[in-house]
């Protein structure tokens, strides 16, 4: 057990200092060299835990979102709270973990917009719907719609218990997520470091479609 421990601590050792790479290099001029020369180890090391750069990425991304996930599914599960308090419980953690993540966003973010430009982005005619589209962009995406799924349910779980008004759901949705947007948007391009004004905004989101 102590040997998996040590080697989840050493996973997570690299992908910090990986991502600290991709921020200063941009995810084009970071290399696996560059990576393994900044953990202060051999390439050779780095390969037991990684295969090259863009599994880092992946992983990193994964690890990210699955740890959003987990806070919102927690929060959804618990029975002693009402429809309005998981909603704001929920957005305000998902805040939180933005705010803690701001390089790994920043990072996502250069990468989407770089690969975005590339001339291998251009879909054909004949080309498979997600064939162009990078993996990292896919897997955003994907827990994208599965987080946005959670919290239409909630919405859905409220009004159905009369703790929410009969507002439209898709509306609600996306007035809710328009929130996390704004966050991001803040932290990756504005270079805010505190989500605490839309944590407020958010208390005022719920209550406006509160029953009460």
């Amino acid at each position: 057990m102590s040997i998996v421990v040590e080697h989840d601590k050493r996973r997570r050792q690299i992908l910090k200092k990986a991502l600290d790479v991709f921020m200063e290099e941009g995810f084009e001029n970071t290399t696996y060299q560059k990576i393994a020369g900044r953990c202060k180890i051999t390439r050779t090391t780095l390969y037991l835990y990684f295969r090259n750069r863009q599994e880092i990425f992946n992983f990193s991304i994964k690890q990210f979102m699955a740890e959003v996930e987990q806070d919102i599914l927690g929060v959804k599960e618990d029975t002693a709270l009402s429809t309005p308090a998981k909603l704001k419980k929920t957005l305000s953690l998902i805040l939180s973990r933005l705010e803690e993540n701001q390089l790994l966003l920043s990072v996502i973010l250069d990468y989407l917009m770089t690969k975005s430009r590339g001339p291998g982005n251009t879909k054909t005619k004949n080309s498979p719907a997600n064939k162009s589209i990078p993996k990292s962009e896919v897997l955003v995406r994907r827990r994208t719609i599965r987080l946005r799924h959670i919290l239409s349910a909630m919405i859905i779980e409220g009004i159905k218990s009369k703790e929410l008004k009969k507002v439209d759901v898709g509306s609600a949705n996306d007035l809710l997520y328009s929130l996390l947007e704004a966050a991001i948007f803040r932290l990756t391009v504005l270079k805010k470091e505190s989500t605490a004004e839309l944590k407020k905004a958010v208390g005022l989101a719920v209550d406006g479609i509160s029953a009460s």
